[in-house]
């Protein structure tokens, strides 16, 4: 395995080590709620004035399943849809008072995931963490230019 296979393998790895850890208490904690839902809800009380294209965007999702799930989520009370005045077109969404309480309890315990890891980074110079944010930059942008060439639009 050359060096760039191996970083991908290692932030694969690292990737799926940080969803297992992590797994049965967010599960544990947002009972009901599937991965994509909460992650919904989390870029709606992240962004301002999300609407489906910029979910769609954020969450690597089809405009068609952003659709679904707002519907969703509308139902089970977590969302609510708004339009700003003079803009009857755009539709966008906010949290309600259920929704924030699924948003802060996921927000808690990405808190507490971080305090878990801090001992890692506390180790780690600001350097190797200005090094390491370049590359995964580096490395994203690219990303975004194959998307963008093999024409994977979010539909």
């Amino acid at each position: 395995m050359n060096k760039q296979e191996q970083v991908i393998s290692e932030f694969r790895d690292l990737f799926n080590k940080m969803v297992w850890l992590n797994k049965n208490k967010m599960e544990d904690n947002l009972k009901g709620y599937k991965p994509s839902e909460v992650h919904c809800i989390e870029s709606i009380g992240k962004n301002v004035d999300p609407n489906v294209t910029k979910l769609a965007e954020s969450l690597y999702m089809t405009k068609g399943a952003i659709s679904k799930m707002t519907k969703k989520l509308m139902d089970r009370g977590l969302i609510e849809s708004y339009q700003k005045p003079g803009n009857k077109k755009e539709i966008y969404f906010k949290l309600t008072e259920q929704g924030k309480v699924v948003y802060h309890i996921h927000e808690e315990l990405h808190q507490e995931f971080q305090e878990r890891d801090k001992a890692v980074f506390e180790q780690i110079t600001e350097g190797q963490l200005e090094s390491t944010l370049r590359f995964i930059d580096q490395y994203s942008r690219h990303l975004d230019a194959e998307i963008k060439k093999q024409g994977l639009e979010i539909n």
